[in-house]
């Protein structure tokens, strides 16, 4: 029988992606997530713990008899700071500690690119300096450090920083472009547009976590950035979900600084949904380098960012009345939109 394999955060969006790949391939499979586990295709399939990283028991109880756990569960970054630190690095820590006296084989830490903050060149290697922007950015660098602790003494703790991972189910900040597109309204872009902005499809980050569980260990135990290898521009790529919508609208282009000035102020009134990452990096290149994890892992992702993009829009197409009165703070509802549906009219 194949090993068994606990999935943190399973019922958010990579979690269920995660576990339907991994179910595919044959394996016992656990969530741990502190939302409710409702899908009904993988019912059966999957035992499902309603349960918190940061609670000790609900750790054991998820962890018993697994072999490798992948860690994907985070507060996101419209979560409070201190559920964000408790969740992100006190958690991360918790689940660590378990796996170490449970004999875990590997533990892998899905990262993210916010550890890179706002760079001033690219692409981004794996060795550049870490400087998270906010408390999500901050806390992911330090959970990082809790997992080079414990890779010191003697685990096998691989850790992945993809970049903002789409595709069916995806919805977030993405359902933003998604809901004007098909609206018939043009979609305002930060800065002119140019800038390459680097995305990257679900479906390619899970083959990269399923390398990492299955290569050798002196292989997998390291840091990985994982990203679409082609990409163009950001006018060019949200285009392409305008032009599917097919009303004839365009992507506008804003000057970055004005815009940015009035997020700021948005953000800080409680009124919108962009926090100051997004719309921070919005205007500026945005790509790291795949080139370790294609060379050591052998990893190559099938989709570009348009193909990412499109893949999503036609999942949010078919599925939209099943979410359109829902909002929060998860990827996997849309995000309220606030002062920017007042925008939205006038576009």
């Amino acid at each position: 029988m194949a090993d068994k394999v606990l999935v943190t955060g399973g019922a958010g969006f990579l979690g269920i992606n995660l576990l339907r790949f991994l179910h595919a391939k044959g394996y016992e499979l656990v969530s741990l997530d502190i939302a409710p586990f409702d899908y009904p295709d993988m019912q059966g399939k999957v035992t499902a713990i309603r349960g918190d990283i940061r609670n000790r028991a609900d750790v054991e109880r998820a962890m018993q008899d697994v072999a490798i756990v992948v860690h994907t569960a985070a507060a996101l970054p419209l979560y409070s700071p201190r559920d964000i630190y408790t969740t992100d690095v006190e958690g991360t820590r918790l689940l660590l500690q378990v796996a170490q006296e449970r004999g875990v084989q590997r533990f892998i830490m899905i990262s993210s690119t916010a550890v890179y903050g706002i760079p001033d060149h690219h692409p981004i290697y794996e060795t550049d300096r870490l400087e998270g922007v906010g408390p999500y950015g901050q806390a992911k660098i330090q959970a990082e450090m809790v997992c080079l602790e414990y890779r010191a003494r003697g685990m096998v703790v691989p850790i992945i920083r993809p970049k903002s991972f789409i595709g069916p189910e995806r919805l977030g900040v993405f359902a933003l472009l998604y809901d004007w597109a098909l609206d018939g309204r043009n979609f305002p872009l930060i800065g002119s547009g140019k800038n390459r902005y680097q995305l990257l499809d679900v479906e390619d980050l899970c083959e990269a976590i399923y390398l990492t569980m299955t290569l050798p260990a002196e292989v997998v135990n390291d840091t990985f950035n994982i990203g679409a290898k082609e990409f163009g521009t950001m006018k060019e790529d949200y285009q392409a979900v305008l032009d599917y919508a097919g009303f004839g609208k365009r992507v506008i282009p804003f000057p970055a600084a004005p815009a940015i000035w009035v997020l700021r102020l948005l953000e800080k009134l409680g009124v919108s949904p962009l926090y100051k990452w997004v719309y921070e990096t919005a205007a500026k290149d945005s790509f790291v380098s795949i080139e370790k994890a294609q060379q050591r892992l052998g990893w190559e992702p099938k989709y570009s960012n348009k193909d990412a993009l499109l893949r999503n829009f036609k999942w949010y197409i078919e599925n939209r009345q099943s979410f359109q009165n829902k909002s929060g703070v998860s990827h996997r509802v849309p995000w309220k939109q606030g002062a920017l549906a007042l925008l939205k009219k006038a576009f």
